[in-house]
């Protein structure tokens, strides 16, 4: 469910501009992404944890919204962003 610190430098690595780029909308969105994937993982394990459930559609739902302002501000980025992490849209 949550990332080990290697992951998350590697994914900073790989989206940011440098090793302290954590801000980016392109780094939030891929550790977001990747949170994501963990919680989907656990939940097709475990069916009745609610909490689990909840807290990935909190993550979906940041998700969206920092998307939606990357396609805002950021339309070439965004398009590259999704095809790199493979998600719908």
């Amino acid at each position: 469910m949550a990332l080990n610190r290697d992951e998350t430098t590697s994914i900073i690595n790989k989206f940011g501009k440098d090793a302290h780029d954590t801000g980016a909308s392109e780094v939030q969105v891929a550790l977001l992404t990747e949170r994501i994937k963990g919680l989907t993982a656990h939940r097709n394990q475990f069916k009745k944890d609610k909490s689990a459930a909840r807290s990935m559609q909190i993550l979906v739902g940041k998700r969206r919204k920092l998307l939606q302002y990357m396609r805002r501000t950021n339309l070439e980025g965004y398009r590259v962003l999704i095809k790199d992490l493979g998600l719908r849209k």
